[in-house]
């Protein structure tokens, strides 16, 4: 019996499945990069398709991801108070780091880094932790959970028929519904 052992098996050992589930969060992320001039740029940015058992087990880690991230990125423009523009190494710069406001931005940054820390523990690649810290945390900012959706496609995987499913950010691939205009009929252009 299965008690409560949540978790879809996949076939799968612990270790597999775990780095499977790793490099899929990391996959998702780095479809956000900037790959104008590579050969293995991602078709749409944002989403993957895969198995609809691997994407509803993806979401959750993504979804804590792009939280942690969120909240470290308040804790980084909270953090900017304390900063100064001055070079490294400067008199300026040196000025700063002897007084007071260089620890109490380094104690408002220590949550960044913490976070930033976790994230690369969490999917093992720091390439995805930049882009989730710098392009797809902002985004997500003002908004308090659900930041990936995952739409079921019709078609089946070849060779195993297996339910194939898209995993993607919500917002950038929205759909906008359009009001369609009123016709307007001869006898209504008459009487105006």
């Amino acid at each position: 019996m299965r008690h409560r052992r949540k978790g879809r098996v996949l076939g799968r050992n612990p270790s597999h499945r775990k780095a499977l589930f790793r490099n899929m969060v990391s996959a998702l992320f780095l479809t956000e990069r900037d790959a104008s001039g590579e050969a293995n740029a991602p078709k749409v940015p944002g989403r993957i398709v895969t198995t609809l058992p691997k994407a509803k087990e993806i979401r959750p880690i993504v979804e804590k991801c792009v939280t942690i991230a969120k909240k470290a990125v308040l804790a980084e423009q909270s953090a900017s108070q304390f900063a100064t523009s001055a070079a490294k190494g400067s008199a300026e710069w040196k000025k700063w780091r002897e007084s007071d406001q260089w620890q109490k931005w380094a104690a408002a940054r220590a949550p960044v880094v913490a976070a930033r820390r976790r994230i690369v523990q969490m999917i093992g690649d720091k390439q995805a932790m930049r882009i989730l810290f710098e392009t797809i945390a902002p985004r997500f900012v003002d908004r308090p959970g659900g930041y990936t959706r995952i739409l079921r496609l019709a078609t089946t995987r070849l060779g195993d028929a297996g339910e194939r499913a898209v995993l993607e950010f919500v917002g950038k691939n929205d759909r906008q519904r359009k009001a369609a205009v009123r016709p307007a009929f001869e006898s209504e252009a008459e009487s105006t």
